[in-house]
């Protein structure tokens, strides 16, 4: 079961987007249905994974929300499936909570993996997680340039000054979100949530540490990242 949660109207940015709950318990479909409703998102349902293939074929959700233990199809089948054809944004909701299930539903494709029962307020931050995640994804996928820099998002290179910076894939994904969102201030959990995900276990200290790497390749243009003392970081030109 979904415990409690005091809407807070959160997430304004991400309404309008369709949610399809995959999940052969009524109870639970309609719990999370009213949640998500009240919430402002339009929702969808299917009872397995075989009736939610047709619905998708017909009509596209932005995101899925599975259960794993399902008669026809389970989750896992579903979404092996489902990926093959689309890539659609997918939470796992599972009472399956031991490591293995875990591992194996983010490998398969799933972007996050909630354990039953769940507070539905983690369920909404979750979901707006990986919304923004595939947003960001989403975007064009031709270079931008901002200042001294090129980004390309499809090769996942950068070019300073018209000559290749050499970067990991995290440090590529910390600068694309700041660069791209040039002059917001992110603190260090946000920067952490979009860039690692909610599934990480390490600090915060893992965002600092990535941003004095990326200051230490940019050399003369190590100021692009800005501190804000006490708050996080922004990209400045």
């Amino acid at each position: 079961m979904m415990l409690v949660y005091e809407s807070k109207k959160r997430g304004k940015d991400l309404m309008g987007v369709t949610i399809m709950i995959v999940d052969d318990e009524e109870q639970m479909r309609e719990l999370v249905k009213t949640f998500l409703q009240n919430e402002g998102y339009t929702v969808s349902q299917a009872s397995n994974g075989m009736e939610a293939l047709s619905k998708i074929h017909k009509k596209m959700p932005d995101l899925l929300l599975v259960d794993i233990m399902m008669p026809y199809m389970d989750g896992f089948a579903f979404a092996e499936e489902v990926k093959k054809i689309h890539d659609i944004p997918l939470i796992f909701l599972s009472a399956k909570g031991e490591e293995w299930d875990k591992v194996y539903g983010l490998r398969i494709g799933g972007d996050d993996y909630i354990v039953k029962p769940f507070h539905a307020g983690e369920l909404l931050a979750r979901i707006e997680s990986v919304l923004r995640r595939s947003k960001i994804a989403a975007r064009s996928t031709a270079p931008f340039k901002i200042g001294p820099m090129v980004l390309d998002v499809e090769s996942h290179s950068a070019l300073l000054n018209g000559k290749p910076l050499s970067l990991t894939i995290k440090e590529y994904e910390l600068i694309y979100l700041l660069a791209k969102n040039k002059g917001k201030l992110f603190s260090r959990e946000q920067l952490l949530r979009s860039i690692w995900g909610y599934n990480y276990t390490g600090s915060e200290r893992t965002v600092d540490t990535h941003i004095k790497t990326l200051r230490l390749k940019l050399k003369s243009h190590g100021t692009l990242i800005q501190t804000i003392w006490g708050k996080g970081y922004k990209f400045e030109v």
